[in-house]
């Protein structure tokens, strides 16, 4: 496991200094790995939770985690959630990620045979309207194609036919037929805000400040605008939270955009990769950081999958997923060293990823519904070792902010787990086992709707 810190801090003590929780990206796979982190790191500290910080900052399918851990939702509850188990959370299933992009698929072949309808009339008009009016030109270039009938002036000639043509057909250019997306995140939304209600929590960012004092700021990227956007109580709080988690997992290709009051939102990681700078502007000392998207470090010939020397040996997609690891990565790790140079951050940093040579993580298909499970017993796994090997170090940090941690119940459960033999159900079981005691939740309550929101 590799963790990264920046330790700006100094030794002082600072108990009622702000702490921010921040979530990368990573999809279904990443996000499931979070869980299984979320729970060791749970399963460390003492006199609080991973739901008793100040400030929760999402990216993608960190957001997906981050609005219900602001909520108090705790990670065992959501991993007993994604299982079917959870009294609280109903199951997230297939249909609410892999919602097919019904209406563009539909839609845009009924647009292309309206507008198909339409070519025969539209050639012949312009075929006369370019011989009535540019009756000279074709001439001329007819005749310079005959004379010399080399590409160039086959293409000047055709020209002709062409410019005339579109100015009369109602048909647009070809790519725009094709769906802007081949899935629909709507559902991801609905699990949200049913939820949301379900449990009486607010799903919108000034309720939830209002009511349990935390900033929950999401990101998101303006398609139109290419521009970053952050909705949060004291940012962008014209969408709900279950919007904003919408909009900030819209994978470009695989979801179509989520278009919410008329503006098209693509997903955040594509201008941030975690955005620990709104954790620093919102005035959090101690920020813990979780980024399960890194890339591979292919050290040896042999540890890639069915024996493969390289990555290109494996395809495509394993070529993009390495990509995307390296330029989301790199990116972090420009932020990172842009707060040790920055002389006004005098806090602290935990960045917790994979280890770079963590094969078993990287061959899970980020999108893999059905290797949820899978993942966030490896996320538990890898957390676990990464604290029990720097455990002084983190111990060290936490405590000047009044955080007590200790290893005892998470050794306890790295043995249960042992114990299980590789039972996925029993390991699952282990996992799912309350750490804190649950804070009491509000009970549902009739709709709140917020106004003067801009």
């Amino acid at each position: 496991m590799g963790i990264t810190f920046v330790e700006k801090g100094g030794t002082r003590r600072r108990p009622n200094a702000k702490t921010a929780l921040v979530l990368a990206g990573g999809a279904i796979s990443g996000g499931a790995f979070k869980i299984g982190g979320l729970i060791a790191l749970n399963s460390v500290l003492e006199n609080r939770s991973v739901c008793d910080f100040d400030t929760y900052v999402g990216v993608s399918a960190g957001a997906f985690l981050a609005a219900p851990l602001a909520s108090g939702v705790q990670p065992e509850e959501l991993l007993r959630s994604i299982e079917g188990r959870s009294r609280r959370i109903s199951q997230f299933r297939p249909t609410h990620f892999y919602l097919p992009n019904f209406r563009e698929f539909v839609g845009k072949p009924l647009t292309f045979g309206r507008d198909a309808i339409g070519l025969i009339p539209a050639a012949t008009m312009a075929l006369s309207s370019l011989l009535t009016r540019q009756r000279s030109r074709v001439i001329n270039r007819s005749r310079l194609f005959l004379k010399d009938p080399n590409y160039q002036n086959a293409e000047q000639l055709v020209l002709l036919f062409i410019q005339a043509f579109q100015r009369r057909s109602s048909l647009q250019r070809g790519l725009s037929y094709l769906p802007s997306g081949l899935l629909d995140n709507r559902g991801i939304e609905r699990f949200i805000r049913e939820n949301f209600e379900r449990n009486g929590m607010p799903n919108h960012f000034r309720l939830l400040k209002l009511e349990r004092d935390k900033n929950l700021y999401i990101g998101s990227t303006n398609l139109n605008t290419a521009q970053p956007v952050v909705f949060g109580h004291d940012q962008d709080c014209s969408v709900t939270i279950s919007e904003a988690v919408q909009a900030s997992s819209a994978i470009p290709g695989f979801f179509r955009p989520a278009r919410i009051n008329g503006h098209d939102y693509i997903d955040a990681a594509v201008r941030k990769t975690a955005n620990i700078s709104q954790a620093v502007k919102s005035g959090a000392q101690l920020i813990i950081a979780y980024n399960p998207f890194r890339p591979f470090v292919n050290y040896h010939a042999d540890q890639l999958l069915n024996g493969q020397r390289s990555m290109s040996d494996m395809g495509i997609v394993t070529v993009l997923n390495q990509a995307f690891r390296t330029l989301l990565h790199t990116r972090l790790m420009l932020g990172i060293e842009k707060l040790r140079l920055d002389q006004n951050f005098r806090g602290d940093v935990i960045l917790i990823e994979p280890s770079e040579t963590d094969i078993t993580f990287f061959n899970l298909n980020p999108v893999a519904f059905w290797r949820r499970a899978e993942a966030a017993e490896h996320g538990f796994t890898s957390v676990k070792e990464a604290l029990e090997r720097h455990f002084d170090r983190i111990s060290g940090i936490l405590a000047r902010y009044g955080i007590d941690t200790n290893l005892d119940r998470l050794q306890r459960n790295t043995q249960m787990i042992r114990d299980a033999n590789y039972d996925n159900e029993a390991i699952l079981g282990v996992l799912e086992q309350r750490v804190h005691e649950r804070r009491a939740v509000p009970r549902p309550r009739a709709q709140l709707r917020v106004v003067g929101e801009s």
